[in-house]
C-alpha cells in the first residue's frame, strides 16, 4: 500500500540533498553579478569573496577574473573593509585594539592596511570605552575577595582586546 507521508519525506530528503550538494553551476557573468550583490550588501574582505567563490565551485582562473572585476568596479576594497570593520567592532562590540588587529589578520588583511584602519579609533573615545566597560562590569562581578574581583575584571577587559597597561590603569582608578 502507498504511504503518502513516506513519499513526501523521501521526496523532501532528495530535494534537500540536491540543494546542498551545490549542483548549480555559474557562468563568470552570473557569478560576478551574484558577488556584486554579495559585496553591495556589506563590506567584504577578499578572503570572504574567495570563500564564496569556492562555495560556488568556480575555477581559479574565473575566481581571479571575478575578483579583479570586483576591485575595478570598487565593490571590493580592502582598506574600506578594514576601516568599516574597525569602526563597527570598536563602537558596537566595544572591542579593543588587540582583538580587532587579530581579527583583521585572520581575514588576511595586510599590516599597512591594518595600521591605516586603526586610525579610525580616537584615543579619547578608546579610553572612555574602556572605562565605561569596566564601570558596568565591576558591580556585576559576584566576588567578595577584592583581588579575585580585580582579576575577573582584568580577564574580562583583556578578553575584549584591551592592552594590559591600560587595564591596570583603569583597575587602579576604579578600585582605589
Amino acid at each position: 500500500m502507498f504511504k503518502p507521508f513516506l513519499f513526501i519525506t523521501f521526496h523532501f530528503y532528495i530535494c534537500t540533498m540536491n540543494a546542498n550538494t551545490g549542483d548549480k553551476s555559474y557562468t563568470v557573468k552570473e557569478a560576478t553579478l551574484k558577488l556584486m550583490q554579495y559585496c553591495a550588501y556589506r563590506e567584504r574582505s577578499q578572503k570572504e569573496v574567495e570563500e564564496k567563490l569556492r562555495e560556488m565551485r568556480m575555477i581559479p582562473a574565473a575566481c581571479e577574473q571575478i575578483i579583479i572585476k570586483l576591485m575595478q568596479e570598487d565593490f571590493l576594497n580592502e582598506e574600506r573593509f578594514a576601516r568599516s570593520f574597525v569602526r563597527g567592532k570598536f563602537r558596537i562590540k566595544k572591542w579593543g585594539r588587540v582583538k580587532i588587529k587579530q581579527e583583521l589578520k585572520l581575514r588576511n588583511i595586510s599590516s599597512p592596511v591594518i595600521k591605516l584602519a586603526m586610525t579610525e579609533i580616537e584615543e579619547k573615545e578608546y579610553l572612555q570605552n574602556l572605562y565605561n566597560l569596566a564601570e558596568k562590569k565591576l558591580p556585576l562581578i559576584n566576588e567578595t575577595n577584592p583581588f579575585k574581583k580585580k582579576k575577573k575584571l582584568y580577564d574580562f577587559l583583556s578578553s575584549k582586546g584591551y592592552e594590559s597597561h591600560l587595564i591596570l590603569e583603569v583597575l587602579t582608578d576604579l578600585t582605589s
